[in-house]
């Protein structure tokens, strides 16, 4: 993937970064751990600015976001609670959806911000948002604020260390699969209550 990532950001630059970052939003394996520190080395060489690829990679990271945004919008409460009463549904009971939503209108905005500097969850945060019907303008401030500082911190970490920016990778790759893995957990044991929840209500 690295080759893969530098041929897009040495054959376009700026706007390279930014796709990748647009990607790495809608799909969260493309790890910007890796294409924020080598646009940061490739300015460093002089190959690319910072002055353009910060901003090329803050809009990419908002464009992202908002295709989420827009499927958790197409989704709304009322159909994934139409969903959760399905017997099929086994992620969440409606009442789990209807906590989650209350959770969300008190502590939203605080929620989007700082999981914007979380690996995997800066993507799938969007959805909730989308679902909750979180005010656009908001949301996209709330993005562009946490990926403006997560972007400029992992551009600047390249900047410092040159040659040696996929040292980046390897200090934050387990941290990924730690995510990753609390999530899989969470979602098993959600997938558990709810159907000990369905068999003792049939019995």
């Amino acid at each position: 993937m690295a080759d893969w990532i530098f041929a897009i950001v040495d054959r376009l630059g700026a706007l390279g970064v930014g796709l990748l970052i647009f990607l790495e939003n809608v799909v969260p394996p493309i790890p910007s751990e890796v294409i924020l520190p080598l646009a940061g080395f490739r300015a460093r060489s002089g190959a690319l600015d910072l002055l353009t690829v910060w901003p090329a990679s803050v809009v990419g990271s908002v464009a992202g976001a908002l295709v989420l945004y827009g499927l958790g919008t197409w989704l709304g409460h009322d159909r994934l609670r139409a969903l959760a009463a399905r017997p099929w549904f086994v992620l969440a009971s409606v009442s789990d959806i209807d906590r989650g939503r209350e959770l969300f209108a008190r502590h939203g905005g605080k929620v989007v911000l700082l999981c914007r500097f979380v690996p995997f969850l800066r993507s799938v945060v969007s959805i909730p948002a989308g679902i909750e019907g979180m005010p656009l303008m908001r949301f996209v401030l709330l993005t562009a604020l946490g990926s403006g500082i997560w972007n400029a911190a992992f551009l600047g970490i390249g900047w410092l260390l040159g040659e040696n920016w996929a040292q980046v990778e390897g200090w934050l790759g387990p941290v990924s699969y730690v995510v990753i893995g609390l999530l899989l957990v969470g979602l098993a044991v959600l997938v558990v209550r709810r159907y000990r929840g369905r068999r003792a209500a049939r019995s």
